[in-house]
Parts: C-alpha cells; sequence; structure tokens
C-alpha cells in the first residue's frame, strides 16, 4: 500500500489524513436539556428543586418547570433506558426525586443530572443504553480557529457534549453495544492496522492514538494515521496516558496524582462565600476569595478548550456571582462553599497540570509517512456503510413507554 510522507498535523490535512468521523462513524448530537436547572455542580441542590418543583401549586408548577415546545408538563415520554422513573405525566408527579446521576458536563467538568426524561428535551437515549462499566465516550469540542487546546477529550461517564466555546461537537462511544462488544470502528479498519502494526491493535488502542493524534479542523477532527509502526506504538502509549489521567480513576484506574513537592494544597481556608478567582504565578497561588490553594503550576491556570480556561469555568459555575444571576429553580444553590467542591478543584488543577506536562511530547506524535484517506478507500475502509453510522439494535429488555406502556425498539 502506497503512503505519503507529512510533517505534522497541518501537513497531514493536506496529505489528506482521515477524518474522526470516518474513523469512528456513529456520532451522537450533544443532550439538550431545555432547561439549565436538572443540571448542577452538586446532587443535593437537584433534589431540593425537585421537592420544590412537586411540592409547588399547578401555575407556580408551570412556571416552575420552564415548558418548551418539546417539553411540557403535559408531556408523556417513555422513560430514560436503565432508570426507573415515572413516565406518568409530570403534571401529576408527587413521588420522590429520581437519583442524580454524574455525568461530564463539557470538558473536564463532572456534575450531577436529574435522569428523568420528562425534564429534559433531548436526553439522546441511544447513548443511556451504551453506558456502562465498559464504555468509554470520545467528545470532540468544537472548532474554535487559531485553539491550542485539545480537538477532543475522553470520558467514562455519560457526556452532554456541552462546548465551552464554538459549535458543540459530537458524542462518539468506543462500543455500539453493552459490556464492550462491536467497536465504533470503520468496518475493516481494524484489520487493516493490525496487518501494519500487528496483533496487539485494539479498539482501545486506537482510542488512545486518536486521543493523542486528533487534531483540530473546520471540517471536524483530523486524525492521521500513521505507517511507520514505531511511531504508531509511540503515540499509543502516549495515548494511553491521556486516557488514564482522563478517566480519573474509572474502570479500576488510578486517579491523577502530581508527584510529592508539586501536589496543590489548601493554604488557606476557601471561605463559606469566595468572591472571586485569581491565580499569582510569582508564586504559583490560586485565590477564591481569602483561601489560597498552592502551588498549582502555570500551565494548570493557562489550560483552555475552546480558547476557554477550564478553572475560570469550572469556578463561574459554582461562583456566587453566578448564584446571584439564577432565577426559578436555578437558584436553588448551596447557600456555602461545600468542601466537596474543593476537593474537586484540586482534583482538577492536579488533572490539567499533568496534560498540560504531555503536550511537549503530543507535538510531533503524527510526524512522518501516514496512511491517507485514499489509502483507507483503496483498502476499502472507506467510505464508511450507512449502518455503521446509525446506532445498533441493543434492547435486551423491554422498557418503558409513556405512560407506563412498554416501548418497541
Amino acid at each position: 500500500m502506497a503512503v505519503r510522507a507529512a510533517g505534522g498535523s497541518g501537513a497531514g490535512q493536506e496529505a489528506g489524513a482521515p477524518l474522526l468521523d470516518d474513523l469512528m462513524p456513529w456520532s451522537v448530537r450533544p443532550l439538550r436539556t431545555g432547561r439549565p436547572w436538572v443540571i448542577a455542580p452538586d446532587a443535593a441542590s437537584l433534589r431540593a428543586r425537585w421537592e420544590r418543583l412537586v411540592r409547588a401549586p399547578a401555575g407556580e408548577r408551570e412556571q416552575l418547570f420552564r415548558a418548551t415546545r418539546a417539553r411540557t408538563p403535559q408531556t408523556s415520554v417513555a422513560a430514560l433506558p436503565g432508570q426507573a422513573t415515572s413516565t406518568g405525566r409530570f403534571a401529576r408527579e408527587e413521588g420522590p426525586c429520581p437519583e442524580p446521576v454524574r455525568i461530564a458536563h463539557g470538558p473536564f467538568d463532572e456534575q450531577w443530572l436529574l435522569p428523568d426524561h420528562r425534564l429534559i428535551d433531548a436526553a439522546r437515549p441511544e447513548l443511556w443504553r451504551v453506558a456502562d462499566g465498559h464504555q468509554l465516550f470520545t467528545v470532540e469540542h468544537g472548532y474554535v480557529p487559531r485553539d491550542t487546546g485539545p480537538a477532543l477529550s475522553v470520558t467514562a461517564l455519560l457526556p452532554d457534549g456541552h462546548s465551552p466555546a464554538g459549535r458543540p461537537g459530537r458524542i462518539r462511544p468506543l462500543y455500539r453495544r453493552p459490556d464492550g462488544r462491536e467497536p465504533n470502528l470503520a468496518p475493516g479498519l481494524l484489520a487493516l492496522l493490525r496487518a501494519r502494526h500487528g496483533e496487539s491493535v485494539t479498539a482501545r488502542s486506537v482510542l488512545a492514538w486518536v486521543l493523542a493524534a486528533a487534531r483540530p479542523s473546520p471540517a471536524g477532527c483530523v486524525v492521521p494515521l500513521p505507517a511507520d509502526t514505531a511511531r504508531w506504538s509511540a503515540g499509543v502509549e502516549l495515548g494511553q496516558e491521556l486516557l488514564r489521567l482522563q478517566l480519573r480513576g474509572a474502570h479500576g484506574g488510578e486517579r491523577p496524582r502530581l508527584p510529592g513537592g508539586r501536589r496543590p494544597y489548601v493554604r488557606a481556608a476557601i471561605p463559606p462565600v469566595p468572591a472571586g478567582l485569581a491565580y499569582d504565578g510569582d508564586d504559583e497561588t490560586l485565590t477564591l476569595g481569602t483561601g489560597r490553594i498552592s502551588p498549582v503550576p502555570a500551565g494548570a491556570w493557562e489550560f483552555r478548550v475552546g480558547g476557554v480556561r477550564m478553572l475560570e469555568l469550572w469556578f463561574e459555575r459554582r461562583s456566587a456571582a453566578g448564584a446571584a444571576c439564577a432565577e426559578g429553580l436555578e437558584a436553588v444553590r448551596p447557600r456555602a462553599w461545600p468542601q466537596e467542591w474543593t476537593s474537586e478543584l484540586l482534583e482538577l488543577i492536579t488533572l490539567l497540570a499533568l496534560l498540560d506536562g504531555l503536550r511537549p511530547r503530543l507535538a510531533g506524535v503524527a510526524d512522518g509517512p501516514q496512511l491517507t484517506a485514499a489509502d483507507l478507500r483503496a483498502a476499502g475502509v472507506l467510505p464508511v456503510p450507512a449502518a455503521a453510522r446509525r446506532p445498533a439494535s441493543v434492547l435486551g429488555h423491554q422498557e418503558e413507554g409513556p405512560e407506563g406502556q412498554f416501548a418497541l425498539l
């Protein structure tokens, strides 16, 4: 098979490097909640919002609900797969709050969601059906010109696909079926890569390469594929490290940790209502009002996705200023800074610092001869069959439809 030389991501695009959309063809659009109060940084706020909503008189309940064309208190919808929630009209709801679920709210932020289909305009049930202890989700961040941040991220949590800036990208599960069955890869891609790089190539190693090599472009994520096995192996090893960090201990892995002496600590307690967030690069200190955390590497503070600083965005979603602007159920929030937010912030600083430390090794990972999209067409991998872009039929049990009827798929 002929290959072409390339010198970095720009040259790789000119040489016809394939798009992620062709390598992982089944993708799902981001969730659309329709009402922001169904997501919160803490689960207790969601339970309190639910109680206020279901105990409100009918007229107030209608106002608090925030009806849209897709969802009103009178809408009948099926239950979300795997969630034991009522399918009766929400106008009649008087029961207890469903257990909030942990989700990935955009890149590198973990929040909570009320998993009730009656409250979410577009919950993407096809994602819920394949979300289990084996699944990994790749999330594109959306293209922003001159953005130096990563093109995508990976999570074991159900992602909402929120993008900090630019058009939201797509969500691509690694597997099309539960229990890690049927990789979401172009048919024939694994066989092609194994023929060139050996039988050790798996769906997870392909994902690791994608995580290390993907580059943003106006057409979507571009993924140069190396023709050289040594470069493939080095890129997969680097991608596995990125994957380990971003999974944050999921699937039996270790949580991210900086070496001793570089780990961030709380030097002054974060106040109940921190007034603002600031960074002092001279002594590597992050301040939250009168609270102080250090050492915080400059790379963690400057880590951006879509041009947005991740630490600033994380704080903004939890700040008193954000609470002051909230209305209705969104205003139901913690009155004081919860201790768990401090723990989450320390872990986020650690994660961003470690990811930033890998940037120099990522710079040349895609250099060298490549397998191009033309090579994939010649091997019969492209074009991708239409069926590979649609969700698989995975219904292994009956799902409850509107008003308690069984859903048929």
